[in-house]
């Protein structure tokens, strides 16, 4: 699954995407709203993760959709 069919399918997939980033509050996911880069963000900001970490976390919540 690529992030665009995340983006369609962003309030089916939110609630998954929740117990994986549990520390992230609903104003976080309502903020992110199916765009990645704003997730990573807030993955960076809530969890202390580097860039780079926060985006192989989403890489790999990805391809476990696939």
């Amino acid at each position: 699954m690529n992030w665009d069919q995340i983006q369609g399918k962003w309030k089916q997939l939110k609630g998954e995407a929740q117990s994986t980033w549990g520390r992230l509050t609903d104003d976080d996911w309502d903020q992110i709203d199916g765009d990645r880069e704003k997730l990573e963000g807030v993955i960076q900001e809530k969890y202390g993760a580097s860039k780079e970490k926060a985006r192989a976390d989403v890489d790999e919540w990805l391809s476990s959709k696939s």
